[in-house]
């Protein structure tokens, strides 16, 4: 344990609501050797597997520490970050320290809510990975406390405004002109398949049955479970492999689904609700371990719909359907002379998207809080109606399912003590 912090304060604070975890951030403190975050924010990572460790050398920010219960793991991280990267086992500790402006969350889901909302009443902005949190319930939590602190959060996931839109052959800016200004009609229908350059990953799965085996000795496995139920240790349920379990991830949907459909949801316009209902082919999914699904049918209050096409099966799917049109990868479309349109369009609003100049300047991020919230919600709902197999009713404002008490202990799930949010 670091000087003058102790793992009995750490407890207390763990234990406590996150509207009770404070510590004065630096550019409250400020002192000698004070850098602002207006010239260079410092950031640390939480989580160096292979998305963290990636991260290392990412960005203007200046890296001065990283945290992981994995000993191999995190002795590489140090080296590969240098002289001035500290290493730490405990993500508190790190919190703790005044000096640092981002903390970058790179661990399992399972994680990012308690860590999300810890980080913002600990006066640290946020760069956290995708899924944003692995419930509605905890995403609501992040949402209020993120607000309420007056931090700077991104998630993880950019398709949105910048990149190759995976197989689509574009960016999403001319998907968004196409939508935005009545070319295809209202509603809409998304199909998200191989198709139309969205395959999904399906090697996510749980193992089931599998015996428990010894815990290696540098891995503190019972942080990595964290908030998580206990369950024994298999290798299969930790780092590469623990998107395939329903306590930490949700397998191939909570791999890809905000990556996916965070997009769609901006070029539909829809960051300010939630499908209000969803529908799903699936087969009996294991109460431990996430497997397939086939199709998932969401759709939302004006008859918009997103169809998320496990199996395939709409070998010919436009990604984007109205009622005067269509739109399919590399741009093939039923509209007449659509380049010539696309030119005359105006652009879509311009976004903030370089995340260490929105931490100086306290500007919000284009994929932020909110925003995110929404697409994560999505997925959320998904997951919950392919765990439960069966559809769901959902209020996009109430952010809970109607007349389903099974399908709302989903929304809020508990969390192992000490921990909660």
């Amino acid at each position: 344990m670091k000087a003058g912090i102790s793992r009995r304060r750490f407890l207390t604070t763990a234990t406590a609501s996150a509207g009770f975890f404070s510590i004065v951030p630096r550019h409250v403190i400020g002192g000698p050797g004070f850098t602002p975050p207006s010239e260079q924010p410092t950031k640390a990572i939480l989580g160096v597997g292979g998305m963290g460790t990636g991260h290392i050398k990412l960005g203007a920010s200046k890296l001065v520490a990283v945290c992981e219960v994995d000993q191999e793991r995190l002795k590489k991280a140090v080296e590969k970050g240098g002289a001035d990267v500290k290493g730490y086992t405990d993500f508190r500790e790190v919190l703790a320290r005044p000096d640092i402006d981002i903390i970058h969350i790179a661990t399992p889901p399972h994680w990012h809510g308690l860590m999300s909302a810890m980080a913002a009443q600990a006066g640290k902005d946020i760069w956290c990975e995708k899924p944003m949190t692995r419930t509605i319930g905890e995403g609501k939590k992040v949402v209020e406390t993120v607000n309420r602190c007056g931090r700077i959060f991104r998630i993880n996931t950019w398709f949105r405004f910048q990149g190759g839109f995976y197989g689509f052959g574009t960016n999403v800016v001319p998907l968004k002109k196409i939508v935005a200004n009545g070319l295809l009609g209202w509603p809409i229908k998304a199909t998200v398949n191989a198709a139309t350059g969205f395959n999904w990953k399906f090697g996510w799965s749980g193992l089931v049955g599998a015996k428990p085996e010894p815990v290696p000795p540098q891995l503190d496995y019972d942080f990595w479970l964290g908030p998580a139920p206990f369950k024994p240790y298999h290798p299969h349920r930790v780092h590469g492999t623990f998107r395939g379990y329903w306590d930490y991830d949700a397998g191939g949907l909570g791999d890809m689904g905000q990556h996916y459909l965070d997009p769609v949801q901006y070029i539909l316009g829809k960051d300010d609700t939630s499908p209000v209902s969803v529908e799903v082919d699936a087969p009996p999914q294991h109460p431990d371990a996430a497997s397939t699904w086939r199709r998932i049918t969401l759709k939302y209050a004006d008859g918009c719909s997103i169809i998320l096409d496990g199996d395939n099966r709409d070998k010919d799917a436009a990604f984007l359907e109205g009622p005067d049109g269509k739109v399919y990868p590399q741009l093939r479309s039923s509209i007449p002379n659509l380049q010539q349109k696309l030119k005359e369009l105006p652009d879509p609003e311009p976004q903030a998207t370089d995340f260490e100049d929105c931490v100086r300047r306290r500007h919000k991020f284009a994929l932020n809080e909110t925003n995110a919230f929404r697409s994560c919600t999505i997925v959320n709902i998904a997951s919950s109606a392919v765990r439960l197999g069966r559809s769901l009713k959902f209020d996009p404002d109430k952010l809970m399912f109607i007349d389903d008490e099974e399908a709302n202990r989903l929304v809020n799930q508990p969390m192992r003590a000490p921990w909660k949010i």
